[in-house]
């Protein structure tokens, strides 16, 4: 199968933060609005019991427009089709969430599925077609494995998630804080998202404490993530800190950059920066950095 995306279009926004939270739990949405995290993700699936489904579909249209006033981008994590799903879409499309997150993508007709749903409503609707995006939830070891078929099956496809509890259940590993029983999955999910032409969005840390979320994400960060699920709204200035380059950093790429323009022009191939030889990748880089928002 051909893995290429067709005609991708611009870069993926960078939006760093994807906050999860309780499909009906009011109190926890007004602490997401308040977290500053760049998408609100409303857990239809494993954080809304099933009797509760009714009632957090109820809430979504209020809750998206409240949630849009706060400045974030909003998503909804459905159920699979083949259960609750279709009732998920039919409740919460109206309301023209950003994204729809489907949990346990594992195969590009899973994502092939969603997006003849989604066109179908945004016909109806008379939207134009694409304007919603699918978020895959990578959360199997067969979802990370596709992870550059389920990319290509759709445009709507910009971003893709990894997974951690159910991933990890499905390694049959054992949990822990350290992670290590991710390590793989995780190495191999920034690349084949990379190869893919899609933003990789790392795992959430599903501990209580805010200093063991900003290690690891700063730990995801040193392997090639720029952004980061989270399901605590009190982990996003920790995360945000820890993915978002600071003044120092800042002001070590523009020397890079200065530097190596410098050599450049007199004619040298590479320039030495606080003991680097700086060649066309690190410059490069350097400019990537620089170009992120604050």
């Amino acid at each position: 199968m051909d893995e290429r995306r067709a005609d991708p279009g611009p870069p993926a926004p960078l939006l760093r933060l994807w906050l999860f939270g309780p499909g009906a739990d009011a109190p926890v949405h007004d602490a997401m609005a308040a977290s500053g995290a760049d998408v609100l993700i409303q857990d239809l699936e494993d954080f809304t019991p099933p009797p509760r489904r009714d009632e957090a579909r109820a809430l979504a249209a209020a809750l998206y427009e409240r949630w849009r006033a706060a400045g974030a981008r909003v998503c909804v994590r459905i159920n699979a089709l083949a259960d609750d799903g279709p009732r998920d879409l039919a409740a919460v499309v109206p309301a023209r969430p950003d994204f729809v997150a489907y949990p346990k993508a594992a195969t590009a007709a899973d994502v092939r599925a969603l997006d003849a749903v989604l066109a179908a409503a945004e016909a109806r609707a008379g939207w134009p077609r694409g304007g919603i995006g699918i978020l895959p939830v990578c959360e199997t070891a067969l979802g990370v494995v596709n992870v550059r078929e389920i990319a290509a099956a759709s445009t709507r496809v910009r971003y893709a998630l990894l997974g951690a509890e159910d991933l990890a259940a499905d390694l049959m590993a054992e949990r822990s804080r350290e992670a290590v029983e991710l390590d793989h999955a995780r190495r191999r999910f920034v690349l084949e998202c990379r190869a893919a032409g899609i933003e990789p969005i790392d795992a959430p840390y599903t501990f209580t404490d805010a200093d063991g979320a900003g290690r690891e994400a700063r730990y995801a960060r040193r392997l090639g993530y720029r952004a980061k699920s989270l399901v605590r709204a009190d982990h996003a200035a920790a995360l945000r800190a820890a993915l978002v380059p600071g003044a120092e950093e800042r002001a070590h790429a523009a020397r890079v950059v200065a530097a190596f323009e410098a050599a450049r022009a007199r004619g040298d191939e590479r320039a030495l920066v606080d003991g680097l030889w700086v060649e066309v990748p690190t410059y490069l880089g350097a400019k990537r950095l620089l170009a992120q928002p604050e």
